[in-house]
């Protein structure tokens, strides 16, 4: 008896907290998309033409899932229904990737990591905007929903803002990153760049939530995203890429990047984010957004014998804060909603069995109805 219930707490905690560990897994999916990336940049793999290899091998490995899986549960497929996810798989691949990866050209890689952290914040502040997210300030949670989100804000400005000294490093990395890498600083153009893509990161997380209303087969939304965001930023690489010979990819680290940039992040990483959007919201994903940039630094730190600062560390401690914080106010809303879903049915059972005594003109009474 006690292994029965042992085991129902463990399905039950498992269940409460199957986002966050979707979610952290998510994060560190990433951390090592950064420096499989960055390795076939060195490598001389042009970025936008990345971006392009890279949706298509994510539509390509995700198209048998969708159309086996949800033959039954996809809505279909209008006019107004295409433009949505034309317009969403531009904020999230055409314009918002292209534009990520073109600003590092102009600027760092540390400062562009950094900057997209602000992500959480400007989709915090959307998400009350449209009334996607409740903010009651009267309430502990609702309090701790703010401050988390302005301290989280303000460790994602230290880590930017503030070096301090460095860390000192162990021992003799195990790994190097070796390649030709050409950065032409112009922080004006880098920035603008940067924050714009900030921007529109945020929305194209707000408008899932609502087109995921509208079309609910996650697997078949993630594969329209990857092929017509394919699509788009297969125009704009045309557009700005005049050399054949950058289309051509061999049989080495460009290859592994884009099949593992492809299924892994803009097949399986995007269908859990769109899984965990629909069940905690846009904000709740945006969040752990940080996690990546901290086990990056570290990863670095250890693996490849990058610099690591103290103004790093402070501010991911601080980021961590108040990602804590968040996430408790949230978990409140989780609890409300759960209560008043139970409370519905139930008074509605009552009024369902609720004997109204019915009169005559005169008066007189004759019997019970529901």
């Amino acid at each position: 008896m006690p292994m029965a219930v042992d085991a129902s707490t463990l399905i039950c905690t498992y269940r409460r907290f199957k986002p966050h560990l979707l979610m952290v897994l998510a994060q560190i999916g990433y951390t090592f998309l950064y420096f499989i990336t960055e390795a076939s940049f060195n490598h001389g793999m042009n970025p936008h033409v990345y971006i392009t290899y890279r949706h298509i091998v994510a539509g390509l490995g995700m198209l048998p899932f969708a159309y086996f899986l949800e033959r039954k549960i996809r809505p279909k497929l209008t006019v107004a229904l295409f433009l949505e996810i034309f317009v969403v798989s531009l904020l999230g691949v055409g314009l918002t990737l292209n534009m990520y990866f073109a600003s590092l050209r102009y600027t760092s890689p540390t400062f562009v990591a950094s900057m997209v952290n602000t992500i959480a914040s400007l989709t915090f502040i959307i998400a009350i905007l449209l009334r996607l997210e409740v903010l009651d300030l009267r309430k502990p949670r609702g309090v701790a929903k703010a401050v988390g989100t302005l301290v989280s804000l303000a460790g994602v400005m230290t880590m930017t803002l503030y070096k301090g000294p460095i860390v000192r490093n162990l021992g003799h990395p195990p790994i190097h990153l070796h390649g030709k890498t050409t950065i032409q600083e112009n922080w004006l153009k880098g920035s603008i760049l940067t924050v714009s893509s900030c921007i529109t990161w945020s929305i194209w997380y707000i408008m899932q939530a609502f087109t995921l209303k509208r079309y609910p087969a996650k697997l078949s939304l993630t594969t329209w995203m990857c092929f017509v965001g394919a699509a788009q930023s297969a125009v704009f690489t045309v557009c700005t890429e005049h050399k054949p010979a950058a289309w051509t990819i061999g049989f080495n680290i460009d290859l592994w990047s884009t099949i593992y940039g492809g299924l892994l992040i803009s097949g399986l990483v995007i269908f859990i984010q769109l899984w965990c959007t629909e069940e905690k919201g846009p904000v709740f994903v945006t969040m752990f957004n940080p996690l990546s940039t901290i086990l990056v630094a570290v990863l670095a730190y250890f693996v490849f014998g990058e610099r690591l600062y103290m103004g790093s560390i402070l501010g991911g401690v601080v980021v961590i804060i108040g990602l804590y914080l968040l996430l408790w106010g949230k978990e409140g809303d989780q609890e409300e909603m759960k209560a008043e879903e139970q409370i519905v049915p139930t008074c509605c059972e009552e009024h369902k069995n609720l004997k109204v005594p019915v009169y005559t003109s005169a008066g007189n009474y004759t019997k019970e109805e529901p």
